[in-house]
C-alpha cells in the first residue's frame, strides 16, 4: 500500500468490522457505544465491530453511525479513514463541558468554530488555519432543531488533549480569558482534518457537565442523569438532520473547497 487512499480502504474495515460498501453516504460520529446501540435498536439494524476498536450501524435509509472512541487522535484517525468511502456529510454527536454561566446541562451547542488547543490538528494544517465546520451543513442542522421549537447555543469550543484538568485553576483562568462557550477533546481536530480530507463536517454538542465549578464536574451519577434526560433527543436530532440532508441533497450539493 503506497497511497493514503489504499491505506484507508484497507484500515477502515479493519477498525470497524464493516465493509466499505456497507457504509451510507451520510454519517453520524460519536464517542459512545450506547449511541450506536440506540441507533441500531431504533432501526432494527446490526451493530458491527463489537470486538473492534470502532463500532458501526447502518439503517435502510443509508445513514451510518460510527463510535470512533475518545480524543483528538481518534478523531483524526476516523476522518483520515473516511476518505475510503467519500461521505457526503458527517455530523459529530459529542458531549462537552459548559464554560459560561449561561450554559446549562442539556443545552445543545452548534460550534461556530473551535480553538485548536489539542495539537493533533497541527499535523494537518498550520496553527493559523481556523477550525471551522461546513457552514451549510450546520445551517441545515440548525433548521432541523428550530422545527422542533427548541433552543440551542452557538459559540467557540476549546478542544484540548487534557482529560483531567478540572483541578487546575491556572488552566481554568486561561479558559475564561478565551471566552469559549464549551470544552471538548475532538471538535477542532474533526473540523481541521475534515477540511484537509475534503469532507463536509459539523458538530452538535450536548453540554454534559459544568467543569468550572466543583459541583459541576462530571461524575458517574451525573453522567447517568444526563444520559437519561438528553441523549435520546441528541441522537434523534442528528438522525433527523442527516436523513433530511440525504433526501434533499440539492441543499448541500454545491459545497466546494
Amino acid at each position: 500500500m503506497k497511497t493514503k487512499l489504499e491505506i484507508a480502504q484497507n484500515w477502515l474495515p479493519r477498525y470497524t468490522g464493516t465493509a466499505l460498501e456497507e457504509f451510507g453516504d451520510y454519517l453520524l460520529l460519536t464517542n459512545f457505544k450506547n449511541y450506536v446501540k440506540m441507533f441500531a435498536d431504533k432501526f432494527g439494524c446490526e451493530v458491527k465491530g463489537s470486538d473492534n476498536p470502532m463500532q458501526t450501524a447502518t439503517n435502510v435509509d443509508g445513514l451510518s453511525i460510527i463510535n470512533f472512541g475518545i480524543g483528538s487522535a481518534n478523531a483524526a484517525t476516523i476522518m483520515d479513514l473516511l476518505i475510503a468511502i467519500e461521505p457526503k456529510g458527517v455530523l459529530f454527536l459529542g458531549k462537552c463541558g459548559g464554560l459560561k454561566h449561561s450554559t446549562e446541562l442539556g443545552h445543545f451547542i452548534l460550534p461556530t468554530a473551535a480553538i485548536r488547543g489539542e495539537g493533533t490538528s497541527n499535523d494537518y494544517m498550520p496553527p493559523e488555519v481556523p477550525a471551522l465546520p461546513s457552514f451549510k451543513l450546520h445551517k441545515f442542522v440548525s433548521d432541523k432543531i428550530r422545527t422542533r421549537n427548541m433552543e440551542y447555543r452557538t459559540g467557540v469550543i476549546y478542544t484540548t488533549n487534557r482529560r483531567v484538568w478540572e483541578w487546575d485553576e491556572k488552566f481554568k483562568e486561561y479558559l475564561q480569558s478565551l471566552g469559549a462557550i464549551g470544552i471538548d477533546m475532538e471538535t477542532a481536530t474533526l473540523f481541521v482534518s475534515g477540511y484537509t480530507n475534503q469532507i463536509n463536517r459539523g458538530a452538535l454538542l450536548l453540554v454534559s457537565d459544568l467543569p468550572m465549578i466543583p459541583d459541576g464536574i462530571k461524575t458517574s451519577d451525573s453522567d447517568k442523569v444526563v444520559t437519561r434526560k438528553f441523549v435520546n433527543m441528541h441522537l434523534e436530532i442528528g438522525i433527523e438532520a442527516m436523513t433530511e440532508i440525504g433526501r434533499h441533497g440539492e441543499q448541500i450539493k454545491h459545497f466546494t473547497y
